[in-house]
């Protein structure tokens, strides 16, 4: 497999903190550079050293902090290079931005604005559950027999069906969505998941985003699939902070799907619980398998029965229930 190097250029108060969030992005591994590192060598060492090859100081001394990751030259790598552009943008637009510094992004071989199109080369349609077929929208190629096309063009938003988080969510949400549901779908990206569930049914979805594009490509995406746009509703922002736009949802849905990361997922646990109707299904993804524990016993605290887990490559999705 070919990999990609990306590193991102931080600042020291921020080191950690990005290692946390690319972690539950699912890298495994970083190198980090930071400065202060040869001080605290130079400070902590043993016996005396008498020579410094030329250069050697300068070198380990300057420049910002930075994290090198790598990223797979697959879909799963592309899907992952979306969510840590997405995630930088946030970052640089959050109350905190000066922790993280400048979040410049280099990738060695692949100029950053290059993605947009790169990663297209790794987008194929998909079979996902019994009855989904996945297809991107520049793709003409017949649709099997007893297949219903979901017709994806994610933009610069995540959710193509090619990494697992998304693919496993789809699945669960087959086996839940009943005819004529009520969907809410958080964090919807692309839209594929509420888009998914009115091909498989669903009346009405409701979906938001705290970016503006993804809201945008999920309203797009909808329509490319011949879903009436009276009856699938995107927003823009985020419903943790905003009470008003978190109330305009209502409540009663049958279904409720989020694929983000651990923490936000922990953090909306009481939403969750507030816009799901009685015996009404939950379903979460976007767990890397090590905070799987987690998530779940903050579900239980709350209420939520869990019903079904699923795991596919560090990636794990749960149905629960009301």
């Amino acid at each position: 497999m070919n990999w990609t190097e990306v590193t991102i250029e931080t600042a020291k108060p921020g080191l950690d903190l990005l290692c946390a969030m690319l972690t539950d992005l699912g890298f495994k591994g970083f190198s980090i550079y930071d400065p202060d590192d040869f001080d605290e060598l130079m400070a902590g060492r043993v016996g005396h050293w008498d020579y410094l090859e030329e250069g050697l100081q300068e070198q380990l001394t300057s420049g910002a902090p930075r994290i090198t990751v790598y990223v797979p030259e697959n879909a799963q790598g592309a899907e992952q290079m979306t969510e840590v552009r997405s995630l930088l943008d946030r970052l640089r637009k959050s109350a905190d931005a000066e922790l993280y510094g400048t979040l410049k992004l280099e990738s060695k071989g692949i100029r950053e604005e290059d993605w947009a199109n790169n990663w297209k080369q790794y987008f194929r349609p998909l079979p996902v559950g019994e009855r989904l077929w996945i297809t991107p929208t520049w793709v003409d190629e017949p649709i099997p027999a007893g297949r219903t096309a979901l017709r994806i063009d994610p933009g610069s938003s995540f959710g193509t069906g090619q990494h697992d988080t998304t693919r496993l969510c789809l699945g669960l949400l087959e086996t839940c969505v009943k005819q004529g549901a009520k969907v809410l779908d958080i964090g919807c990206g692309s839209g594929i998941l509420s888009i998914g569930a009115m091909l498989l049914g669903a009346d009405e979805a409701y979906a938001i985003d705290i970016e503006q594009n993804a809201a945008e490509a999920a309203a797009e995406n909808a329509e490319r699939n011949h879903v009436p746009a009276e009856r699938y509703h995107t927003e823009c922002g985020n419903i943790l902070e905003d009470e008003a736009l978190a109330a305009h949802f209502g409540t009663r849905y049958d279904v409720v799907c989020a694929n983000i990361v651990a923490d936000i997922l922990i953090a909306m646990r009481n939403l969750f619980v507030h816009y799901l109707a009685d015996g009404a299904s939950l379903l979460l993804s976007g767990i890397i398998d090590e905070r799987l524990d987690e998530v779940l016993d903050a579900m239980n605290g709350v209420g939520l029965k869990t019903e079904r887990i699923e795991q596919s490559a560090g990636w794990a999705a749960v149905l629960m229930k009301k």
